[in-house]
């Protein structure tokens, strides 16, 4: 890690107006601020930044952007071990319980969030339960960003799967989805869905949990027990997932840019992928629409998680700079609107509410979501960018290229899971 990622926090600024003995201009509090984003997400988050810097004079915002996935929580947790953290930092909301036992970061004010004109009735229920550990808020969700099911609303409407209000039609079977797809398929004369996975255990992870979710049944990561899970359930979801890649439906095999570029260019009629991939899919010119993945099992369910900020263990806390950093994050939710022209589905609700929100299309027939997000089970190993979903990769990715059962691979990956589960943090 270098220098000068380690520093993230920066130095109070000072300076001296006018000629020898003048008296000292007002401070301005440098604010360090550590986040993954980059891309698009990045230049709205710079966007956000750069709004709340105008705004609040007395402090500036420094961000520092590292690597998505492992690399991240490993620095940032070395960076708050070592004493050396930025004032604030983006985690994701499923990171959390990996962090807040160790006191690596530490539990927002409450009253001092109500100070700032924020308070819990703000957020869904279920994003301000995650925002919680032991009783304690360790989290502040800036978003929520689901895995929905884009649409090319031409596709469907030649393949007479648009109900009579414009939208996709309901199916609520693997085999009605199944139909669905083929439909699809020919009219594009390709696929009639697109679904890259090759070599990314998160992309697997997230619909597999969407379909498993919409069992109805949970997962339980206790540490010192054998994991928690319906055998059953898991081992349908994993058979229905290897049974759409047949090289009609979707593809056989192909990875996350392959899968997303076919849709974009009208090569499926369907995209199962990530909210933040809604400008890509605008600028590529195609009429796309969106909806929260199907529910196949019963039970309406939508894996998501929330980029969230947090307080990073201080040694030698700042009052006032603690102070800027309730400002400055409490500014950046309150416009967050821009935030949810990327894709994603703010946090702050008053947004979600707001008349400008509710013009964003396709955003708004998906804002449902945050109603039944299913955020990863807790565990210090699980999450966004985990190991844990590489190891599920590993023992998974045969089963949809079709060289494994799924009853194999899940339980190859279920003995994986409970050897973690049998180590201590080791934060």
């Amino acid at each position: 890690m270098t220098g000068s990622a380690l520093l993230g926090g920066g130095l109070l600024a000072a300076g001296l107006t006018g000629c020898g003995g003048a008296a000292q201009a007002a401070a301005v509090q440098d604010i360090g601020f550590w986040h993954l984003l980059s891309g698009g997400d990045g230049i709205k988050m710079q966007a956000m930044i750069n709004a709340a810097n105008q705004a609040n004079p007395g402090f500036k915002v420094h961000p520092t952007v590292l690597a998505w996935g492992p690399p991240y929580y490993t620095k940032l947790a070395m960076a708050s071990a070592g004493g050396r953290p930025p004032e604030v930092a983006i985690m994701h909301a499923s990171r959390v319980p990996g962090y807040a036992p160790g006191g690596l970061i530490e539990p927002w004010d409450l009253d001092l969030l109500a100070e700032n004109g924020v308070t819990s009735a703000d957020f869904a229920p279920r994003i301000w339960e995650k925002s919680q550990h032991n009783g304690q808020v360790f989290s502040i969700a800036l978003d929520s960003h689901p895995f929905v099911m884009f649409y090319n609303t031409d596709v469907a409407g030649k393949a007479g799967v648009l109900g009579s209000n414009g939208q996709l039609q309901e199916v609520s079977s693997p085999d009605e989805f199944k139909a669905m797809a083929l439909e699809m398929q020919k009219v594009t004369k390709a696929h009639g869905l697109s679904f890259g996975y090759l070599g990314s255990g998160s992309q697997m992870w997230r619909l597999f949990y969407t379909l498993y979710k919409q069992h109805g049944v949970d997962m339980e990561l206790t540490p010192g027990q054998p994991m928690k899970v319906d055998r059953e359930a898991a081992v349908e979801s994993l058979e229905f997932m290897a049974s759409l890649f047949d090289d009609t439906i979707a593809a056989q095999a192909g990875d996350i840019s392959t899968g997303i570029a076919e849709f974009a260019r009208g090569g499926s009629g369907m995209l199962f992928s990530g909210v933040w991939e809604l400008p890509t899919m605008k600028k590529a010119g195609i009429p796309v629409d969106a909806a929260t993945i199907p529910t196949l099992y019963g039970t309406p369910a939508s894996y998501a998680d929330s980029h969230s900020f947090v307080l990073p263990r201080q040694l030698k806390l700042n009052e006032d700079k603690r102070r800027d950093v309730y400002k400055f994050v409490t500014d950046v939710l309150k416009g967050s609107l821009s935030w949810a022209e990327a894709g994603h589905i703010p946090g702050y609700q008053p947004v979600v509410q707001s008349q400008a929100y509710r013009e964003l299309t396709p955003q708004i027939h998906y804002a449902n979501a945050a109603d039944i997000i299913a955020y990863d089970p807790e565990s210090w190993f699980s999450g966004s960018g985990s190991d844990w979903q590489t190891y599920f990769a590993e023992n998974v990715q045969n089963v949809l290229l079709g060289r494994d059962k799924a009853a194999a691979g899940w339980d190859a990956f279920e003995q994986r899971t409970n050897t973690l589960l049998s180590r201590p943090n080791p934060v």
